[in-house]
């Protein structure tokens, strides 16, 4: 699905994806932000992987000393470096998660809105990845859907193919937490047992925490020492 974020749905089509008439919806995507933003104090380097066009970045600009957003689409970086021109402490590169080296410089690694499910690859390998850009004592936050927002993730994905954004949606293969649009779209999710199993083999101290009913969150809290 990178190369889906890459080739079709970027720029001002992501954009559009934010734009939803659903009032769940977009209380599940301000409840991811404020999940992360709570134990903000103005200081933190941020890194957010999978970042688009900077949505999030905006929205913690002013709650953090500076944040880089890294994504693999060119068409949504450039739209991003538009979108945050006012916001000086955001820098929005165009890079590949599974290819990005950074090592001990971020007090905070953001992987939100089911990102593990959108970059594919081997989630452990991008969680580990995330911990390594941690200065110990930092945190990761990876969130993927609740089983309780099923009902809303469809009626979300059904108004963004609606809107033209994602294809059909073959409703004979969606199920199961997984949503399957006949163009090749694919979105899945991680079960509670499955983010238990990754916080597991990192090694480090864990959580696994539902948010607003909607989202699950991994936070991994890398050793200090």
């Amino acid at each position: 699905m990178g190369n889906y974020y890459a080739g079709k749905l970027n720029a001002m089509k992501l954009y559009k994806v934010y734009q939803t008439n659903i009032p769940r919806v977009k209380q599940y995507l301000d409840a991811e932000i404020e999940f992360v933003s709570k134990g903000l104090h103005g200081c933190e380097k941020v890194l957010e992987l999978g970042a688009g066009y900077g949505r999030i970045m905006k929205r913690l600009a002013p709650l953090v000393k500076s944040i880089v957003g890294i994504d693999v689409s060119e068409d949504s970086v450039r739209f991003g470096k538009e979108y945050l021109k006012d916001c000086p402490n955001c820098n929005l590169m165009v890079m590949d998660v599974h290819k990005m080296h950074f090592e001990t410089e971020f007090d905070i690694v953001l992987c939100l809105q089911n990102g593990l499910s959108a970059m594919k690859g081997d989630p452990l390998h991008t969680i580990q990845r995330s911990i390594r850009a941690l200065i110990p004592g930092g945190k990761a936050f990876f969130s993927t859907y609740s089983a309780d927002f099923w009902e809303y993730r469809l009626a979300w994905f059904q108004e963004q193919a609606d809107k033209g954004l994602l294809g059909e949606i073959d409703w004979e293969k969606t199920k199961d937490g997984n949503i399957i649009c006949k163009d090749g779209f694919a979105a899945t999710t991680f079960s509670p047992r499955d983010l238990e199993e990754l916080g597991k083999a990192t090694g480090m101290p864990f959580q696994v925490v539902e948010v607003d009913n909607s989202s699950l969150f991994l936070v991994v809290h890398k050793d200090s020492f």
